[in-house]
């Protein structure tokens, strides 16, 4: 019998999905997992989770699916030992990391791969099984046949999203959020610049809309096909969302799925009346109902995007007017009311009027607020209203940390809201179980043989997209051509249509991170024609890449979207015979160095210029998204590519530490990479780009991305702050304030437009 499995972002949506019939649920605690900004579950209410859970025959999965830098990997390894002491069901994991770390230490943990990891091919499926892993969350880019072939190909569980909201770039390549200001998708703290208003360049003009903002996806019409075709697991999407949003949804997938043999076409329309309170986004099927991927790939685009649709969810119900305090009563009223193990944001509350919406929003009612400058959103459920008849104002309770001009929708009314049975005991006394101050055992990389990386020499690496560009970069003199697998290019190779003015000995052949079941067979084909034809240096972004070169005799470089964020996912991707990395995009210069020790950084090729993909979407844009640049409210401009292999938004400014160079090679890493992807090549960049090489200095208008920073930490910022603070009380100057000269950036310079 198939699993549903439901979303348990709180105690009360625990108790929905309990209370609805999901067979399973799926939770995040404090740590390591991809909803942050959610409430997720204290340590005491996870135990008591398991233990009750268990007790009704139900299942709980882990979220542990996000990448974990160095500094983190004692505290992931206390993490893991942890759960292996309380026994949930399984683990969801991205990070190589959690697979490394489980198979030398805790074999009884099961692991599921995450959606994140990029799953979408027999192939990576395989390749996941032999090291362990017993189910996969399948890529939410995928049609039913798709979905078919891996199951015939395979024994693996297969899990797959079935309701919920959807991001626009395919399953965990999204870079946006993290380049915006190291918020990165990866690690749980996405900012969502898919639901943003954009204004973009047209002919007639500057038109503005939400262009990637997607719908949200619905595959009521198709559970008994996917029941048939032999899914293990439907997921529902909404750990952020409300208790009453996952008990409606829950049971309405849990009517089809239990009557449709009974009568298909009545199950599913007495699902969809169960869902018509379902206030979210506009609906999608999304991948589905494509007779071939080609034509997927062609209007995919029409069924998920709307940029007409609002970034928000919900009903809109106005924005923020005034603020006041919360009477007192009120919050030792619902101290008496609620459970003594509730959380204490619950209480931390303010009283809002709104303006501008059509609603007025009633006690039990469950909103959602979204802040101004796209930095929170949180889910809420009114607990009381005051009318003020002098003013003519409405007052709702709302969390504390929103203000005046934030956004408020409507997720779902009071009268959706049912009463469930109680999950967890009065008294979570006895649960004292936290992780210890376990010591993570020493792990070495493998030491750098004699003549190991003869085919990986030091020196200046460049990438490229397209055939006629890697004649435009001879003048470089790169020790290696990074030539990009796509279309185009595949085809060029394959029909020897062009005499290459580099050897295929100095020629990598990097292939896409997106890997389907339908083009899997295609893929492994021309890669037997190319290794034949003499091309034995290959950069693998996907695990299925792995598994089809893996017995080749060729070389294989582990490439920047197959993260390796730490040395435990290295030494995993180095038990696939992995022998070299490309470092991922969005690292840092503090975290490489701590990863790769001194005699292993001749492994690492580190990019040192690109125009990184931010979005990488499999389909075609509309004809109408007729522009090629646009930007958002900062007016930070970004540029789209619409190819027949899908989509990409890339930055107007590069990445560049083009300047660092010296630094970079004298702490050992001999290998750089300048990355012109996705990019056409012409003399001034590469003239700009090598003068900044040679001489040290910046580029004029470029993103450091994450190289200086790292990742935006929210712990970092509170130990910031906290010191900031103390030495401005040491000093007696304004907290926030120093003495010395002020620092100015820069002014941006953009480059004409068609000039890169």
């Amino acid at each position: 019998m198939v699993e549903l499995l439901a979303p348990a972002g709180n105690i009360e949506s625990l108790e929905a999905a309990i209370g609805e019939g999901a067979d399973a649920v799926y939770l995040g605690l404090k740590n390591f997992n991809a909803r942050l900004r959610t409430t997720n579950f204290a340590w005491n209410q996870f135990e008591a989770t398991v233990e009750s859970l268990h007790r009704r025959n139900k299942k709980v999965y882990v979220t542990v699916n996000t990448v974990c830098e160095e500094r983190e990997t004692e505290r992931l390894y206390r993490f893991l030992s942890y759960l292996n002491q309380i026994g949930p069901d399984a683990l969801i994991v991205q990070d190589f990391a959690v697979m490394r770390m489980a198979q030398e230490f805790f074999p009884n943990l099961e692991l599921h791969a995450s959606t994140q990891m990029n799953v979408e091919s027999s192939n990576a499926v395989r390749l996941l099984q032999k090291n362990g892993v017993k189910r996969a969350v399948l890529a939410r880019e995928l049609n039913l046949e798709e979905i078919k072939k891996i199951k015939d190909e395979t024994n693996a569980e297969l899990e797959i999203f079935v309701h919920g909201a959807l991001c626009v770039s395919e399953s965990g390549l999204c870079l946006f959020s993290s380049f915006l200001g190291g918020k990165s998708a990866n690690r749980g703290m996405c900012t969502q610049a898919c639901r943003r208003f954009y204004s973009a360049e047209v002919p007639s003009g500057v038109k503005q809309g939400y262009y990637f903002s997607p719908c949200d996806l619905q595959l009521i019409d198709y559970i008994p096909a996917l029941i048939e075709a032999g899914v293990d697991s439907f997921k529902i999407e909404g750990r952020m969302k409300s208790a009453e949003y996952v008990g409606n949804v829950v049971a309405a997938y849990r009517y089809v799925i239990d009557h449709y043999k009974e009568d298909k076409k009545g199950a599913i329309a007495a699902g969809k009346r169960i869902l018509a309170s379902d206030f979210a986004r506009s609906k999608t099927s999304y991948w589905y109902g494509f007779s071939t991927p080609e034509e997927g790939i062609k209007a995919a685009a029409e069924k998920i995007l709307n940029p007409n649709q609002a970034g928000g969810t919900g009903i809109y119900l106005g924005k923020i007017d005034k603020l006041k305090p919360a009477p007192k009563e009120l919050i030792e009223s619902l101290r008496k009311t609620l459970p003594a193990n509730s959380d204490e944001k619950l209480f931390q509350i303010q009283f809002a009027t709104l303006k501008g919406g059509s609603y007025e929003p009633d006690p039990g009612d469950s909103i959602r607020l979204h802040k101004k400058d796209d930095t929170g959103r949180e889910s809420h459920k009114i607990r009381s209203v005051e009318f003020d008849e002098e003013s003519d104002k409405r007052w709702i309770d709302i969390p504390q940390g929103f203000t005046s001009g934030d956004e408020v929708y409507l997720l779902q009314m009071k009268a959706g809201t049912k009463r469930y049975s109680r999950i967890l005991p009065p008294d979570l006394a006895k649960y004292r179980r936290q992780p210890r101050d376990e010591k993570l055992p020493i792990l070495d990389l493998t030491p750098i043989k004699d003549k190991e990386l003869d085919y990986f020499p030091e020196g200046i690496y460049v990438q490229v997209s397209s055939i006629a560009d890697v004649f435009a970069i001879q003048g470089i003199n790169p020790v290696r051509i990074i030539l990009e697998y796509n279309s185009e290019t595949g085809f060029d190779l394959l029909n020897k249509k062009t005499v290459l003015p580099f050897s295929k000995k100095q020629i990598y052949i990097s292939l896409d991170p997106f890997c389907t079941s339908s083009q899997e067979d295609t893929l492994l084909q021309n890669l037997e024609k190319l290794i034949e034809m003499g091309y034995f240096n290959f950069v693998a972004n996907n695990l299925a890449h792995i598994q089809m070169l893996k017995d080749k005799k060729v070389n294989i470089i582990g490439g920047p979207y197959l993260y390796t964020f730490n040395r435990w996912s290295v030494s995993w991707l180095e038990n696939q015979n992995l022998g070299a990395f490309i470092m991922p995009y969005e690292n840092s210069r503090r975290n490489l160095e701590a990863t790769y020790e001194a005699n292993v950084r001749g492994r690492v090729l580190v990019p040192v210029f690109a125009y990184p993909a931010l979005f990488r979407m499999r389909f075609s844009l509309p004809e109408d998204y007729d522009f090629l640049y646009f930007e958002d409210k900062e007016g930070k401009e970004f540029k789209v590519n619409s190819t027949v292999d899908g989509s990409f938004v890339m930055p107007e400014e590069p990445f560049s530490i083009l300047d660092k160079v010296t630094y970079i090679n004298s702490s050992g890493f001999k290998r750089i990479l300048i990355d012109f992807s996705k990019t056409k090549v012409n003399r001034a960049q590469i003239k700009a780009v090598m003068t900044s090489l040679s001489k040290g200095q910046p580029l004029p208008g470029i993103s450091r991305f994450n190289w200086k920073d790292g990742f935006y930490s929210p712990q970092q910022m509170e130990e910031y702050k906290a010191a900031n603070e103390r030495a401005s009380s040491a000093s007696g100057l304004p907290s926030g304030k120093k003495g010395g000269k002020a620092f100015h950036k820069q002014p941006y310079k953009k480059s004409p437009k068609g000039k890169r």
